[in-house]
């Protein structure tokens, strides 16, 4: 029996979500079903694109926004919106709560979902709202969800099972993103709340836990037990890792022909300005900029990838031994590399260690350095943590730390022999064709 499944994503100008649900999507598509998504930002818009499927998100001002609509556009659709009122303070208290966070370390789900502005009710009810009207009119079999609880809820809401796909460091039974030290003096506005009144609105139960909303019909979780600890009264459904790249994962000839002298390193810093001329603290500027100093004209071939986003001219020009291009086929990157520098997104981690090559991970943020220390931890990388003033925004980095650390990896053989060995393990648990085998049988049931 054939589906149609809406793959929902958080509502975020990242490719990671996208990693991990385009190749299920893809397979999905290839045993006949069919796929749209819901995954508004402009990175994500391309990439969605080019896999040649469908992308449909809410009319609402806030998707409209992030897929890259104008200011006088969005603004307008505010005003003709049902709720111009409600819709110009979500806008106004979202900007000024994301331009004014003075952290990095994020406890947990419920902390990260409090940043994207979860304590306020207008916003969940108006995302929520959104999310149900999308439904109705697209009219889904299966709800297939990445990190986006509005989805989550409005699905129960319509009665469409929801199949949910995380980290296992979102399940409720997880130790959340910062599980190395004591985390009660860390205090953010609680978005159970706001997300109570609305799940109480709609006649659902009430939460807890924000985690609680991602325990989906069915609870799909990425990684393996080793790399993603959860209690065994869990029951997390173990799918290993999830990746993407393009059907012929062809690199470009400038990649082929780099210097087979020297260490392929390849850069990938993640979203370099998530508000455009307003600091943030998940922007990767920094580590964009003490990369280009410690590397630059090293005996080192540095392939530098933004994920669409454009390159700030402020690095402009870069060194001779960089080279940049706003997208390439990960997998095959990373196979070409002998070691990957990053962010510590987890689809970044995940892609290093499938394909068995060490990391210099320099984390953004506390989910970040989760998986940073989870990797160090195996001997398969090194991380360094930016140095963050008292409002959260302004970091530095060490160029001399970068360059001894990269020079170390390279050097010493165990880091990717470590990261070969937790790669093999990892293939072990099927990936993609245990996703496909878990949701069509679910499917089945259900319908």
């Amino acid at each position: 029996m054939m589906n149609k499944y809406l793959f929902t994503t958080l509502p975020s100008d990242d490719l990671g979500l996208l990693t991990r649900s385009l190749p299920i999507a893809n397979a999905l598509r290839e045993r006949g079903h069919h796929i749209n998504f819901c995954s508004p930002g402009i990175s994500p818009r391309k990439l969605v694109s080019e896999a040649g499927f469908e992308n449909v998100y809410p009319d609402l001002f806030s998707y409209h926004i992030m897929a890259g609509g104008s200011k006088a556009d969005s603004i307008l659709r505010i005003f003709r919106s049902k709720h111009p009122i409600r819709d110009a303070g979500i806008l106004i208290s979202l900007f000024k709560h994301l331009s004014t966070l003075q952290t990095t370390e994020i406890i947990n789900i419920d902390h990260f979902m409090s940043v994207f502005g979860m304590w306020n009710k207008a916003l969940v009810r108006a995302n929520v709202e959104a999310l149900i009207q999308l439904f109705n009119t697209n009219n889904p079999d299966v709800i297939v969800d990445f990190w986006n609880p509005f989805a989550c809820i409005a699905a129960r809401v319509c009665n469409i099972p929801l199949i949910t796909i995380l980290q296992a460091d979102m399940h409720p039974q997880s130790e959340g993103f910062i599980w190395w030290k004591d985390t009660e003096q860390i205090k953010y506005i609680s978005p159970i709340l706001a997300t109570n009144a609305v799940l109480t609105d709609y006649q659902l139960p009430t939460i807890h836990k924000i985690g609680q909303l991602f325990l989906g019909d069915k609870t799909l979780v990425m990684g393996t037990p080793e790399m993603d600890p959860l209690p065994e009264t869990a029951k997390a459904t173990y799918i290993g890792p999830i990746l993407w790249q393009k059907d012929d994962g062809k690199l470009p000839d400038w990649v082929n022909r780099l210097n087979n002298d020297r260490p392929v390193v390849w850069l990938y810093p993640g979203n370099i300005e998530y508000l455009k001329g307003s600091k943030t603290v998940f922007d990767s500027t920094t580590i964009l900029q003490a990369c280009v100093e410690a590397l630059g004209n090293e005996e080192l071939e540095v392939v530098l990838t933004t994920a669409f986003h454009a390159l700030p001219e402020e690095f402009l020009p870069l060194p001779q031994n960089f080279h940049h291009t706003p997208y390439l086929p990960g997998l095959a990157m990373a196979e070409k590399s002998d070691m990957l520098i990053h962010h510590g997104g987890y689809g970044s981690c995940q892609t290093g260690l499938y394909t068995g090559k060490p990391a210099l991970i320099l984390p953004t943020f506390s989910e970040r350095e989760s998986n940073a220390r989870r990797i160090a931890a195996v001997g398969a990388g090194i991380y360094i943590l930016p140095n963050v003033d008292e409002i959260g925004r302004n970091k530095e980095i060490f160029a001399e730390e970068i360059r001894n650390a990269v020079l170390n990896i390279l050097s010493d053989s165990s880091y990717a022999e470590n990261a070969k060995r937790i790669g093999k393990q990892m293939k072990g648990y099927g990936g993609v064709s245990e996703s496909i085998r878990q949701i069509e049988n679910f499917s089945q049931t259900e319908n």
